[in-house]
């Protein structure tokens, strides 16, 4: 998929079904299904709060925040922000490198860096 995507501004996952279909041979309906399922189980990793780890990619947590006092930048009055889990991404020490035009040679599970 590297340079599929060069000046457009967002990748959609009808791209990678697009992507998919071309590379690998699929009809559009096996491409799609298999995009589909690939989202579904990651979701579903995440939803029960464990950790996505692609290697050469980056690792995706769920965290907890705690219920905490914050403040309404309009007016200065205090809120209350309710307790709630978010989603992280950290990108592995291979796409960083990848990004910034560079080699990145580590042999070693570059994910172990981040855990």
């Amino acid at each position: 998929m590297a340079g599929q995507n060069i000046g457009k501004s967002t990748m959609t996952k009808a791209d990678i079904v697009e992507n998919v279909y071309s590379k690998i041979g699929f009809s559009k309906k096996e491409a799609s299904d298999l995009v589909e399922m690939v989202f579904d189980t990651l979701k579903g990793v995440l939803i029960q709060g464990d950790k996505v780890k692609i290697s050469g990619f980056g690792n995706f947590v769920v965290r907890g925040k705690n219920e905490r006092i914050g403040r309404n930048p309009q007016t200065g009055d205090q809120i209350k922000i309710s307790a709630r889990r978010v989603l992280t991404f950290r990108p592995s020490q291979v796409l960083k490198a990848m990004l910034n035009g560079e080699e990145y040679a580590h042999l070693k599970d570059d994910e172990d860096d981040n855990d």
